[in-house]
């Protein structure tokens, strides 16, 4: 008589985390197949905050960064592993033109209104529900951003899911309406180290990027505006290459980013949803692929870590150093608004942003 394989067990369970200094108090959702792949998620910042899943010989490791303090969350690591809005990446100036008006946006880092604004979607607490679908586990986050909310035009109502499946595929879905023309450019701001910790940064990480073209920065790490071909540059990622080499290259757009990426890659075929990265730690033999429906991709290897300002401990307690990981966010390009040749970021009324990002993550053997 044979034997039916037993399905593996699933959790799903909620705690409090913490309080802030702020007195808000952060809920943490921990869900997932233990053995597996489990992941934790908060409200603060619909942000990804634990994944674990296995190497070549099945160790489970974290493979995603997070303070040891959550109260870091508002401070040196305020945007790592949150849902980033409304508008992800610059915007010159906190300048919106938006049709025939101009709208003057919160603004920091000299002028610039970065990820949303200086209180972005990454400081709130999210509206968080169970979500269940197709053999998957995780959550339904909403959040509601009033008209003139960092000086965005328009009342806006965002949700982003996340759903594991027990293969080890996160996926990042993102939707939003609105009740006035504006802008919307979701992304999560996970970084990745495969190694669990255990390398202290990323160098040895391998990572192949799907785009012919890439966008050159100024020294305010805003697109200058065409984009340039990677070709013969440290940005050419079509066939995979050690980050560590990449950007030991000469090159003054390492410079400009601060010794390492800060770049968005303009991706090919951008239309639905398709594999467009993949980061590979051989000595781990985990690997993980990127699909998007996007357009761009970001990649930030945390070249700025190491500066007593952006420095935290890690969940693992280690101080949290320069290159310790990799973002690799799925994104609009930055400072579209002012780009009239970039894929549009507006949303109008009657119409409807939607946005998928999966990360699956395998072994190489």
């Amino acid at each position: 008589m044979s034997v039916l394989p037993t399905a593996p067990v699933r959790e799903f369970r909620r705690d409090r985390l913490a309080v802030l200094p702020d007195g808000r108090a952060v809920t943490r959702w921990t869900f997932g197949w233990p053995g597996l792949v489990t992941a934790q998620v908060l409200d603060l910042g619909a942000r990804l905050y634990a994944l674990q899943v296995p190497d070549r010989s099945g160790r489970l490791d974290e493979v995603v960064l997070s303070p040891a303090d959550p109260a870091d969350f508002l401070g040196p690591a305020r945007y790592v592993g949150a849902t980033i809005g409304r508008y992800a990446n610059r915007i010159a100036d906190g300048d919106l033109p938006l049709g025939t008006r101009r709208h003057a946006l919160a603004t920091q880092e000299d002028g610039i209104c970065l990820h949303g604004g200086p209180d972005g979607f990454d400081t709130r607490l999210w509206d968080g529900r169970p979500l269940e679908e197709g053999g998957q586990l995780g959550l339904r986050f909403r959040l509601h951003s009033p008209d003139g909310d960092q000086g965005f035009p328009g009342a806006l109502t965002a949700t982003v899911d996340y759903l594991l499946d027990p293969t080890g595929a996160l996926t990042l879905r993102y939707h939003a309406v609105a009740d006035a023309p504006t802008v919307v450019n979701l992304t999560n701001h996970a970084y990745f180290d495969l190694s669990g910790g255990r390398d202290g940064d990323v160098l040895d990480h391998e990572l192949q990027v799907e785009a012919d073209q890439y966008l050159p920065i100024g020294a305010d790490l805003l697109p200058l505006g065409p984009d340039a071909p990677v070709a013969g540059t440290p940005f050419d990622l079509l066939r995979s290459r050690r980050l560590g080499a990449a950007i030991d290259d000469t090159h003054a757009q390492l410079d400009r980013a601060g010794d390492g990426f800060d770049h968005n890659w303009v991706l090919r075929d951008a239309v639905g949803l398709r594999r467009v990265a993949t980061l590979a730690h051989p000595a781990s033999g985990r690997r993980v692929e990127c699909w998007t429906t996007e357009p761009g991709l970001q990649v930030y290897t945390g070249n700025h870590f190491g500066l007593d300002s952006a420095g935290f401990v890690t969940a693992a307690g280690g101080r949290c150093a320069t290159y310790a990981g990799v973002a690799l966010e799925t994104q609009r390009f930055p400072d579209s608004p002012h780009h009239p040749t970039y894929p549009s970021a507006a949303l109008v009324p009657g119409e409807e942003y939607r946005s998928t990002t999966v990360y699956r993550f395998g072994v190489d053997h």
